[in-house]
């Protein structure tokens, strides 16, 4: 491509810079972790976040950890109402106080089994009590999407077959994302079957049947159904709803209806024989049929107010195939008739040099069949369209047997309008970003043709 562009490339240059990226790479990712700063003794932290959304609290450790860009801390409490990130599922966020300060929680992992808080900055007293609070709001919408997920997982099931499984999600307070096999693309009205299934659980409001310690051999007797990537120990938490029982450790609503809504906003292909649904619940599906709405009432603001918008729709795009027919004639006869210019001014000139104000490019079909009939003569051509200028170089066979190259003319002509090109032999074109240096470029080639 560099080439064709009379362009070098400096591949010595391009491997330096790319193995200083790799570097800087590395060095943005690297993490600094100091060591825990225990305060409160070493204990076993307790999750109640199935039950509560605060709690009191006591940071049993904490330490700070160091990136390129940023610096914070992690801590760990006694017990703690903060869903750690796992599962698919995003990490809570909130706050920790008492009566004399507050600190933010922006987000909240899950390592070797350790939920661990992400702060910005440390209590100034760690070792003080405090409440810990979780952002309600964004665990209520993560929920919502956490157990549409569920309702998918069967819905797909039932639409589709039972060979469908799930591979991997991710969910958080705004959307969801469902992984899972199947060997074709879902067809629209799949797609509404689905999200009619999925809605008519959520209508139901089926309530939430939660066995947190079950015995997994009782599991599976009850048809719960293990996640993709999942490893499972003695016993297992079980979240049903109605038909739908799954192994899952996240927090769920505690019935559909909480849901209010469901809607696929996306399926696409991921892999051979995997598929991702993208959706969204609650007020994300009022936002998204807020947004199609106005778009609507736009095109029909457009269109005048018409009663039925698509058969509108419909006339203008007849409208605008009739029109470009018309244009293609007209572009066509306008190319005889440059092209009847172009056969009258070669008969005078064995080398035909002209500049047009006519597109050079539409001028193709028509002049290889004018070179056909003309093994002796060459023609360069020049035009300006849309502010950039174009070279065309079309040589006879007799000057190609010649030893005559006119993709390595416009190739060097072209520099002339900061530009380039190729082709074949016989015919080759170039573009540029110089208009000004077009005339030039038409004398380079021609200068080219005619020597020796």
């Amino acid at each position: 491509m560099a080439s064709e562009k009379g362009w070098t490339v400096d591949m010595q240059g391009f491997q330096k810079g790319l193995d200083e990226q790799k570097q800087r790479s590395r060095n943005a990712a690297a993490v600094d972790t100091d060591d825990w700063v225990v305060v409160n003794g070493e204990q076993e932290e307790k999750f109640i976040g199935y039950d509560a959304l605060s709690a009191e609290i006591q940071i049993v450790k904490y330490r700070k950890v160091k990136t390129k860009d940023k610096e914070f801390f992690q801590l760990v409490f006694d017990q703690t109402p903060f869903y750690g990130e796992s599962g698919g599922q995003a990490g809570d966020k909130g706050l920790i106080f008492n009566d004399n300060e507050k600190v933010a929680i922006f987000d909240t992992k899950k390592e070797n089994n350790l939920i661990i808080h992400l702060a910005k900055e440390l209590p100034h007293d760690v070792s003080a009590s405090f409440t810990a609070q979780v952002d309600a709001a964004k665990r209520r919408n993560t929920e919502n999407n956490h157990t549409a997920t569920h309702l998918l997982h069967k819905a797909l099931r039932q639409v589709l077959g039972t060979h469908v499984e799930q591979k991997g999600s991710s969910v958080d307070d705004s959307r969801l994302r469902f992984d899972f096999s199947h060997f074709a693309k879902l067809t629209p009205e799949e797609i509404k079957q689905v999200e009619r299934l999925v809605n008519e659980d959520i209508r139901k409001n089926i309530v939430l049947e939660e066995h947190r310690s079950m015995p997994i051999a009782e599991a599976q007797k009850l048809g719960a159904m293990a996640l993709f990537g999942e490893k499972y120990g003695e016993f297992v938490r079980v979240v049903k709803y109605g038909d739908s029982v799954e192994f899952c450790g996240g927090t769920h609503v505690s019935a559909t209806g909480n849901i209010g809504s469901f809607r696929i906003v996306n399926e696409t292909a991921i892999a051979a024989g995997m598929r991702r649904i993208e959706a969204v619940t609650g007020r994300y599906v009022e936002e998204q049929l807020d947004n199609l709405q106005c778009q609507f009432d736009s095109i029909k603001e457009m269109l005048k107010g018409p009663k039925d918008v698509l058969a509108a729709i419909q006339k203008l795009m007849d409208e605008n195939a009739e029109l470009r027919s018309q244009i293609a004639d007209f572009q066509k006869e306008k190319a005889n008739e440059v092209c009847k210019d172009i056969a009258a001014n070669l008969e005078q000139s064995n080398v035909l040099v002209m500049k047009l104000d006519y597109d050079i490019n539409q001028l193709r079909d028509n002049i290889l069949a004018l070179r056909a009939n003309h093994p002796d003569k060459a023609i360069v051509l020049g035009s300006v369209a849309g502010g950039k200028p174009a070279l065309m170089v079309v040589l006879g066979q007799n000057l190609v047997d010649a030893g005559k190259n006119a993709s390595n003319i416009v190739r060097t002509a072209g520099k002339e309008m900061q530009g380039g090109g190729g082709g074949q032999p016989f015919f080759a074109t170039a573009g540029g970003k110089n208009p000004d240096g077009l005339d030039k470029a038409l004398e380079v080639a021609k200068q080219l043709i005619v020597e020796n």
